[in-house]
């Protein structure tokens, strides 16, 4: 989408394309209601501004709407291009059985040790670069780890904004 048009959408449109990036109401509104943008750039930083109000229990509520990392299959009740994001960026994480077991059991731990789903920016990254983060980052306290996933969860939603919008 040309950045003029995402200037000229309604409010609900522009909500809607923006919750395509990351479900933080905060986020969503305030982007939007700071409409007009006079460029990409303008609209990136303050987007990138944004990030960093954002709450751990907002984050937790995002974290509950993605996939896990080298899931076949995004959640049903993602958009269509809340799935075709998804699937881009984690186009290098092939599943062989070997691979998706790994993924699988490594989820599990880190799900079991932090209480919330791991989470990482995977555009370009291979599967073999995605298990080595997930396998360090289990070593993380659970503060560490929160401030971690809230970069990445940042960097996922900056990533899809941009991708999204043409200068």
């Amino acid at each position: 989408m040309q950045l003029s048009e995402f200037n000229q959408l309604s409010e609900t449109q522009a909500q809607e394309f923006l919750k395509h990036c990351v479900h933080i109401s905060s986020w969503i509104r305030d982007l939007s209601e700071q409409r007009p943008y006079p460029s990409k750039h303008t609209l990136i930083n303050t987007a990138e501004m944004q990030t960093e109000t954002w709450t751990w229990e907002e984050i937790k509520a995002a974290l509950d709407t993605h996939p896990r990392i080298g899931e076949q299959k995004a959640k049903k009740d993602l958009s269509a291009q809340e799935q075709a994001f998804s699937e881009k960026e984690q186009a290098l994480v092939y599943q062989d059985v070997e691979t998706a077991d790994a993924l699988y059991e490594a989820n599990l731990a880190y799900e079991q040790k932090f209480g919330f789903i791991f989470l990482i920016k995977a555009v370009g990254l291979t599967h073999m670069d995605v298990f080595e983060a997930l396998q360090q980052r289990l070593q993380n306290d659970l503060e560490t780890e929160k401030q971690v996933v809230h970069q990445q969860l940042a960097g996922i939603a900056l990533h899809r904004l941009e991708q999204g919008i043409e200068a």
